[in-house]
């Protein structure tokens, strides 16, 4: 059975679409109903952004675009990883919070204890969590109790543990060992990928912890061994992300239109949390960066990063978060 948490994503990714999407991240097509941001006058000053690595290259981009339409704008950004997103938003060094996870419960908590509130989560694209391995790797896909073997040492989805590519039965590659590739325990991916592929058992001493999502996928490709996870964003022609499912007959591809109908299941959203105290404005600043990171505007960065776009429904009820 899924986690609490998976089930919840996949029910809010299945949340109807009116109209059709590509397979290939590439060729994602923007919902029309978005809105297009609409530039406003006296938007100047500092911004900073602390936190997700996975979202690190999509805020690069969002400021960028900000900053074309707002020039007397500066937004410095920092993506060491999820874990430095709470602290950040508490100790009032950054407005913005970037995760590729939910907060934990103790993260809220401190931040309420510290504020009286809980702070605010806006959800700014989708990703498919994927599983990558080396582009001539002839393995087809993988189960999630598959996947459990291979990286975790609990083996809390109850398969064997799995640490030769023949075991999955690639006859040819008899002998051969897996490399193991992952995020380091600040990343909100290596907690996502543990809660969810895992089933919150603990990680193989084996795998090798990576500083950022791309020196995942850099591994993988430099490595005909190797297997790893990160974000859809970072795939390269040198590896390719593997269809994943419960179980072997029910395998799924990481496509835009699979995490919206809910059969791949490591589909996730990611967040920008703010801190905004409830029933106060949101300083101008904070605000249009959000309103143009939800626009048509902003999700067209999403899908030149090799993400996948939020629906224009999905963009009503998080700009309803900041302006209601």
């Amino acid at each position: 059975m899924p986690s609490p948490t998976l089930a919840k994503t996949v029910s809010i990714l299945g949340a109807a679409l009116a109209f059709s999407v590509s397979t290939a991240a590439e060729g994602v097509q923007l919902d029309p109903k978005l809105t297009a941001y609409t530039q406003v006058s006296g938007i100047s000053g500092n911004l900073n952004s602390i936190g997700s690595d996975t979202l690190n290259n999509l805020m690069t981009f969002w400021a960028e675009g900000f900053s074309t339409i707002y020039p007397n704008v500066n937004i410095g950004i920092e993506g060491k990883g999820s874990s430095t997103a709470p602290p950040a938003l508490i100790q009032g060094t950054a407005q913005f919070g970037p995760m590729s996870r939910e907060m934990s419960a103790s993260e809220i908590d401190r931040f309420e204890t510290k504020f009286g509130y809980k702070p605010t989560q806006i959800r700014v694209a989708i990703d498919a969590l994927a599983v990558f391995v080396h582009k001539d790797n002839p393995i087809t896909g993988l189960t999630l109790q598959q996947i459990d073997g291979i990286f975790s040492s609990s083996r809390k989805r109850g398969g064997k543990d799995v640490s030769l590519w023949s075991e999955l039965g690639l006859k040819e590659w008899q002998g051969r060992s897996m490399s193991l590739y992952g995020r380091n325990s600040a990343s909100g991916t290596y907690g996502f990928f543990k809660e969810i592929a895992l089933a919150k058992g603990d990680y193989k001493a084996t795998v090798k912890e990576q500083p950022g999502s791309s020196s995942v996928v850099q591994g993988v490709a430099s490595d005909l061994n190797g297997i790893g996870y990160s974000g859809i964003g970072y795939v390269t022609a040198s590896v390719k992300a593997l269809p994943l499912g419960e179980k072997a007959g029910e395998l799924a591809a990481p496509t835009y239109q699979n995490c919206l109908e809910g059969t791949y299941p490591l589909a996730r959203f990611l967040y920008v949390y703010i801190n905004r105290k409830p029933g106060q404005p949101i300083e101008p600043l904070t605000l249009e960066f959000i309103k143009f990171i939800l626009s048509k505007n902003g999700q067209e960065s999403v899908i030149k990063e090799g993400y996948y776009p939020l629906t224009a429904e999905m963009e009503a009820e998080e700009h309803a978060k900041v302006t209601k």
